[in-house]
């Protein structure tokens, strides 16, 4: 019999889930529909934090538009934030957690009117979504808009999205609109015209410096677009390549990439029934040097992730009576993980020496699998896990996104990143034969970068911190 869901694939598993997530071959998310560098990733990198940079996010990310009088009724029953004050022409970070208490995703919700709302990010929470309008018996529809790399017609999206961030953002934009930048507080939204087009526009930020995500029809991309550019020219934009783009993280503080926590629980077993074979889900790839058979050690709570201040009990929603049991628990504490250049050096070295070398860093991003986990040990023992690791130009830093136990997560605190897989290498596609290396590593805020955490904070987990 041919397996056609989820729960056929995992029922299918030989050994254990942890494992077969491990060795999958998928490696990390592509970045398609822009060149991977337009001039270099140095550059580029450097851009967003001096001049400004325009990205393209027409085609990486996936959108889930639902309309309906019980639209709010329903996401607000599967978002751990609250929606008291929620009016249109605004946006939040949309967080939904399982029965138990884990996360599944997290992706940007617009109110774009009354009762209609679109989520922008990666399939897991939209997927969640779906399952919930399809089965719930609300008064709702939706309309899937799959990324590119997921379509038959990669470069016929519903609507392009760009962003302009950087020091000069509000220039450009008074540059393409003729008019004044808008003033608007933080995730809320206006329109604008640019090369006489309405666009919308989202007060919005990624890579640690105040902009815009500017998105409208897909019908009018390269007429906004062109004007962007021209815009710039004289405010040293620079285009962002995929080389480049998923390395901003590192420098805002954002953790792209919890692994969906679906996998186990009856409670969950219609929802594996309902996710195909082929999806996300199923090729989840798992990376890193953190090993455990059981694959509930993988699956995170809003806290590791930065949004305990996102949980709001003022609403009835899935997963609220374990989050409450969490809220008063310990928790560990996202942090930023700046590597020993001493240390790492010697492990890029290793690359020129007889032996087996550390795991291959790529530049300026070295994620090689769609969900990184590596072990991050205090004093010899474990400590954390690191979930994003790559270069700064800006900071000449290799930086690591982590979660730490709370002892071990003020600022200077000295750890150690454990680099590279166990045994020579899981049997991912993106794995070569290699030895572990250990690499000392300063605990530092996040955001890492200084104007990220002291200009570009909102409250949340973007917020100042010392």
């Amino acid at each position: 019999m041919p397996r056609t869901s989820l729960e056929d694939v995992l029922n299918g598993v030989q050994t254990n889930v942890a494992d077969y997530l491990r060795n999958l071959p998928a490696g990390p998310n592509v970045y398609p529909g822009v060149p991977p560098e337009y001039t270099n990733w140095r550059d580029e990198q450097y851009a967003w934090q001096h001049t400004c940079v325009l990205f393209n996010q027409s085609y990486h990310m996936a959108e889930l538009l639902v309309e309906g009088g019980d639209a709010l009724k329903l996401l607000s029953y599967l978002g751990v934030n609250s929606f008291a004050r929620f009016p249109v022409d605004s946006a939040k970070q949309f967080v939904p957690c399982t029965p138990d208490g884990y996360v599944i995703g997290d992706v940007i919700l617009f109110r774009l009117a009354e009762n209609t709302f679109n989520l922008v990010g990666r399939i897991p929470a939209l997927n969640w979504v779906r399952f919930h309008a399809e089965t719930g018996g609300y008064d709702v529809t939706t309309a899937l808009d799959e990324r590119s790399a997921a379509r038959t017609d990669p470069f016929n999206r519903r609507s392009y999205r760009y962003q302009i961030q950087g020091p000069n953002a509000a220039k450009v934009i008074e540059k393409a609109t003729g008019r004044p930048a808008p003033e608007l507080k933080f995730f809320h939204m206006t329109t604008m015209t640019i090369a006489g087009r309405t666009v919308r526009a989202l007060r919005h930020g990624m890579a640690g410096q105040p902009g815009y995500e500017l998105f409208g029809p897909w019908a009018e991309r390269e007429e906004v677009h062109q004007a962007l550019v021209e815009a710039g020219e004289e405010f040293g934009m620079r285009l962002v390549g995929g080389r480049a783009y998923s390395s901003n993280t590192l420098e805002s503080g954002w953790i792209p990439s919890p692994l969906p926590a679906v996998y186990t629980g009856d409670a969950l077993k219609s929802y594996r029934q309902w996710l195909p074979a082929d999806g996300y889900e199923a090729n989840a790839s798992i990376g890193g040097s953190f090993v455990s058979e059981r694959i509930e050690d993988y699956y995170l709570t809003p806290w590791d992730l930065g949004y305990g201040a996102f949980v709001k009990f003022d609403h009835d929603f899935i997963g609220r009576e374990a989050l409450q049991a969490m809220a008063g628990r310990p928790h560990r504490k996202k942090v930023t993980l700046a590597l020993h250049n001493d240390d790492f050096l010697k492990a890029v070295g290793s690359q020129l020496e007889r032996g087996a070398p550390a795991k291959w860093f790529e530049f300026p991003s070295a994620v090689y699998s769609m969900h990184p986990y590596d072990l991050v040990k205090a004093h010899g023992e474990p400590a954390g896990i690191s979930t994003w690791i790559g270069y700064s130009w800006n900071e000449r830093k290799m930086l690591t996104l982590a979660m730490v136990d709370a002892e071990h997560a003020e600022p200077g605190a000295q750890v150690t990143l454990v680099w590279g897989e166990a045994g020579g290498g899981t049997s991912k596609l993106t794995v070569e034969d290699h030895g572990q290396f250990e690499i000392g590593a300063t605990v530092s805020p996040v955001p890492y970068a200084e104007v990220a955490r002291k200009v570009y904070a909102d409250g949340g987990w973007r917020a100042a911190t010392p």
